[in-house]
């Protein structure tokens, strides 16, 4: 700035400018009435407070006794309801002889199980070992037929659960595997094709026998494997000391 010259005071307008601004937007004092430390660190943000998650419902407890468990199998709740196919129950055998573990109902199955040839057949190679269908206690891994004659992947781990608890009211001493999906639902895949062998399982209250075999409609397809079946069926019937 040159000597004489008149000094620049445009600070003063800025900051005039600055505190009519602070005083048109409510601010007219520069000090808080609460002492404040301006070095201190923010307080942290309190989190919101977030919605427990959901929790699913525990299923409810399946039925405890046979009869109802098998009626409560052939009604609405049933994981097969939805399968436009018959719900078939089997009878319920007094102390059998056997247990017999399949798959599901065949085609010509309406009311009963087992009405068809492969029923005809399962009754002769029962005769050969001295047995009958009333001495024996039939459990199905499906209460109805899948359109595709298959066990669905998606329903096999809560059918096989099921058949679990079935086969824990019949505490079965022997038991005959008829199929591949019963043998693999009791044994394991390992199983299948399955071979001259006596299983010990202790799973259903009870210590338990067990062999797998061929399905009967599987031996109307292939009359050959009669032969091998009929040894499993002696297997079972008499012991490994055949």
């Amino acid at each position: 700035m040159g000597m004489g010259a008149e000094p620049d005071n445009s600070w003063h307008k800025s900051l005039a400018s600055a505190l009519e601004w602070w005083d048109s937007a409510g601010v007219d004092v520069l000090v808080e009435d609460d002492v404040r430390d301006w070095f201190a660190k923010p307080a942290p943000l309190r989190a919101e407070p977030q919605p427990e998650p959901a929790v699913a419902a525990a299923p409810a407890a399946l039925p405890q006794t046979l009869p109802e468990f098998l009626a409560w199998r052939t009604g609405d709740a049933a994981p097969e309801a939805g399968w436009h196919s018959p719900l078939i129950a089997p009878p319920i055998v007094e102390n059998p002889a056997w247990t017999i573990f399949v798959d599901m109902p065949e085609p010509e199955d309406g009311e009963t199980l087992w009405s068809g040839p492969a029923g005809a057949l399962l009754d002769r190679m029962l005769a050969a070992v001295g047995l009958t269908r009333d001495s024996v206690q039939l459990v199905p891994l499906c209460f109805a037929r899948p359109a595709t004659g298959q066990v669905p992947a998606d329903a096999a781990p809560k059918l096989v659960e099921l058949a679990t608890h079935f086969l824990s009211f019949v505490q079965p001493q022997k038991l005959l595997l008829l199929g591949h999906a019963a043998t693999r639902a009791v044994l394991g895949a390992e199983a299948w094709p399955p071979e001259l062998r006596l299983h010990d399982v202790n799973r259903y209250q009870a210590n338990t026998q067990v062999v797998a075999t061929y399905h009967p409609r599987s031996l109307i397809e292939r009359p050959a494997a009669k032969s091998e079946t009929w040894k499993h069926l002696l297997l079972l019937s008499r012991g490994p000391s055949l």
